[in-house]
């Protein structure tokens, strides 16, 4: 079980999902830029993490910027949206009468992705659920915000596993503060970090040395 201290944050799945250097900058060194698709994220995700949005249509609860954690798994966040639907063989929730199921409902900016981040991260906000909730999670939905429309995910065994393996290799970097090397690719024309990560380096020059030679070349 990992301590408070020890916890990381959910959003960081996707983040390592995606690129592992990028992650390390951000949740290890502290650093971020925005750029386009940062700001129409957070945009997106403003209506999404609103807390003061509840609403209840009959057999269905809708809550908004819900607090997860993990103790087994080590990291807290916040879901997007988590539906409730009346179920018998459902959870108690405080405050609510009857027994209810959890739906989690991530938003994105964009298109569905070829890549699986936004999946492992919603299948992390599951995890975490049915640890707090004590149930069983079969699926939850990815909301676009280019199509406007769901994606399902279904919460296979392999897909959890996948999770637990990143999360696992994610603790193991934080404690060692490594942040690992990468090898250029087309997605890092869209990092909001490219400045930051100079991903151009040759690999087998040290940043020292890549400045040492640029200020040489300065007339």
């Amino acid at each position: 079980m990992f301590r408070e201290e020890e916890l990381l944050a959910l959003s960081g799945l996707q983040h390592f999902a995606f690129c592992r250097r990028q992650w390390a900058l951000i949740h290890i060194e502290n650093q971020w830029r925005e750029n386009l698709r940062t700001v129409e994220g957070s945009l997106l995700h403003t209506r999404a993490h609103d807390e003061a949005l509840r609403e209840k249509r009959g057999d269905l609860l809708i809550l908004r910027g819900l607090p997860v954690v993990s103790r087994t798994l080590g990291i807290s966040g916040q879901c997007d949206v988590v539906e409730f639907r009346a179920d018998p063989a459902g959870v108690r929730l405080q405050g609510e009468e009857g027994l209810w199921h959890p739906f989690p409902v991530e938003y994105k900016r964009g298109m569905p992705k070829a890549h699986d981040a936004d999946l492992l991260q919603l299948c992390a906000q599951a995890l975490c659920l049915e640890e707090m909730l004590c149930c069983h999670i079969e699926e939850g939905a990815l909301f676009y915000g280019e199509p406007r429309r769901r994606t399902p995910v279904v919460f296979t065994e392999e897909l959890r596993n996948q999770v637990r393996r990143m999360l696992a290799e994610m603790h193991r970097l934080y404690r060692r503060g490594y942040t690992p090397v990468v090898r250029r690719s087309r997605a890092c024309n869209a990092c909001s970090l490219k400045e930051v990560c100079l991903p151009g380096l040759p690999g087998k020059r040290s940043v020292k040395e890549y400045l040492a030679a640029a200020m040489e070349e300065e007339p």
